[in-house]
């Protein structure tokens, strides 16, 4: 009896040495994607340049990009050499129950890592900081917020970007008007046509419309910054084995300088589907971001 135990003790432990990965006891995500050989990514349509449609209607973009590296570390995890990715697009109407219900495993966009989201949802280290500032003419001859008294100032509606300006310490003090178009083109395009003297937005939405129109170097930024908001991939919560997988990748990519070679690739080379080059160089916050990979949410 004694004989048999130890023969069929000896025997489990031949086959934990064997078969590694059949040893561990998966859980959450990576679980579902070991037993289904999936991994299944949520993307956007028309995030430039994290998560878009090039003219072949293939899903591109820096998050993407950083996405694909998460699903190489799961690969070597899982011992998965062939794992299968699908792509399923996302709004932002959708994307939280797509990831709750299990309809997507990671969301790669440009979802903001938010405390409040941060309750329903995980989310990987921040890979982009946005920052929402005031784009201005260069020969407008403003050059700090404390220059916009008394000036018109564009805002797209049902945002609420321009209240910022108040809660500066340099724009507390000054009375201006807003202008409101009906979306950032539009909004832009008051700036661009001389009706307004600034834009306030998000920056990297504020870069991909000055790439974009007839005349990119008349436009710069103003050196305040109202708000910074970061992006990150997103989870389902309460699934520490699939995040950390997550992390350690992000930690890796950030370290080793590749996430940066990324980051040129996105945001200062010319990037399909028009060869548009959005001349965006890499902010103060995100270089710490990197330097500190973090996954803290704003506030």
């Amino acid at each position: 009896m004694k004989r048999n135990l130890l023969l069929a003790a000896m025997a489990c432990v031949g086959l934990s040495a064997i078969h590694p990965a059949q040893a561990e006891d998966l859980t959450g995500t990576l679980k579902k994607i070991k037993e289904t050989n999936t991994i299944t990514i949520g993307y956007r349509e028309s995030s430039v340049p994290f998560s878009y449609l090039d003219d072949k209607q293939k899903p591109i973009g820096y998050a993407l990009d950083l996405c694909y590296k998460v699903v190489d570390a799961v690969k070597a995890k899982l011992n998965l050499p062939n794992l299968k990715v699908g792509m399923q697009p996302v709004t932002s109407a959708n994307r939280i129950p797509l990831m709750q219900n299990g309809t997507i495993d990671m969301e790669c966009g440009s979802t903001t890592n938010s405390v409040k989201r941060q309750e329903q949802v995980s989310f990987g280290d921040n890979y982009f900081v946005t920052s929402v500032k005031v784009v201005v003419k260069k020969n407008s001859g403003i050059n700090s917020l404390s220059d916009l008294n008394g000036q018109p100032i564009a805002t797209t509606s049902g945002t609420t970007s321009v209240q910022l300006i108040k809660e500066n310490e340099k724009g507390s003090k000054i009375d201006f008007k807003t202008i409101y178009g009906k979306d950032h083109a539009e909004s832009f395009l008051l700036v661009a046509n001389d009706r307004a003297k600034a834009f306030v937005m998000d920056d990297i939405l504020i870069a991909g419309l000055v790439a974009n129109s007839k005349d990119p170097q008349d436009y710069k930024f103003l050196p305040e910054v109202l708000h910074t908001e970061p992006y990150a991939i997103m989870l389902r919560k309460d699934d520490p084995e699939f995040k950390k997988v997550v992390d350690d990748t992000m930690v890796k990519v950030m370290k080793s300088g590749e996430a940066e070679k990324l980051y040129n690739k996105w945001f200062m080379s010319p990037i399909p589907p028009k060869g548009v080059n959005l001349n965006f160089p890499m902010s103060p916050e995100l270089k710490e971001a990197f330097a500190h990979p973090t996954d803290a949410g704003s506030k």
